[in-house]
């Protein structure tokens, strides 16, 4: 599953998704399950969010639990609370690593219903061990975010840092800390309220951890 929040993913033009997926798109047709996730993931970087609950749900009804989690985070994007719900809940008991993270995004979210932190954390430290499963990327990011934001938690950003530290080091050094300062600078309804301050801070330590883009985002907000 490609990185938690909408702005984590990589928005590309149609015609360079087929060209990507087009690595899946035999085996996809032929019935391969774990082909068909994979290409429906690459459709939803892309942006294509029709085509990719095409190829999730035949992937979901072959069995490939991940699809089941791209699907809920395809209904969350949607607002469609309670239907990634169920599915997120469904992917995790069937073992998804990336369900579970979708699960505990769900718990902290207020619009999405009644939070649980607790049962969030759990949910994300178990996923964020298994470092040899892309879930774990994510799970550590969402970590990081449930300490900078301080809502359901105490504030903690000594081990906000840690967390997207641990996530950067699985993708690209200070990218974890980047996208945190642009989810705090644009939001996220029942989760993240914007803050600027704390945008400025997380895309700063981006900078400083070398990631250019973090130092470009850092010093436009920082002019306005």
């Amino acid at each position: 599953m490609k990185p938690l929040y909408l702005l984590l993913m990589l928005f590309t033009s149609h015609a360079f998704a087929e060209e990507i997926g087009s690595a899946y798109t035999a085996r996809a047709k032929a019935g391969d399950s774990r082909a068909q996730y994979y290409l429906a993931e690459t459709y939803y970087s892309s942006g294509n969010d029709g085509q990719a609950e095409v190829w999730a749900e035949k992937a979901a009804r072959g069995g490939d639990v991940d699809a089941m989690a791209l699907l809920s985070q395809i209904k969350y994007k949607h607002a469609d609370y309670a239907g990634a719900k169920s599915l997120a809940q469904q992917a995790t008991v069937a073992g998804s690593k990336q369900g579970a993270v979708m699960l505990a995004r769900l718990l902290v979210n207020s619009e999405a219903g009644k939070t649980d932190y607790p049962q969030a954390l759990a949910l994300l430290t178990s996923a964020a061990e298994e470092t040899e499963n892309d879930a774990a990327v994510d799970a550590q990011q969402l970590l990081g975010l449930i300490y900078a934001s301080g809502v359901g938690v105490a504030q903690d950003d000594v081990k906000a840092a840690f967390w997207f530290k641990r996530s950067s080091a699985l993708s690209r050094t200070g990218y974890a800390e980047y996208w945190a300062g642009m989810l705090f600078q644009q939001g996220e309804k029942g989760f993240i309220v914007p803050n600027k301050q704390k945008a400025m801070y997380w895309l700063n330590l981006s900078c400083t951890e070398g990631f250019d883009t973090g130092c470009e985002e850092f010093d436009a907000l920082s002019g306005e």
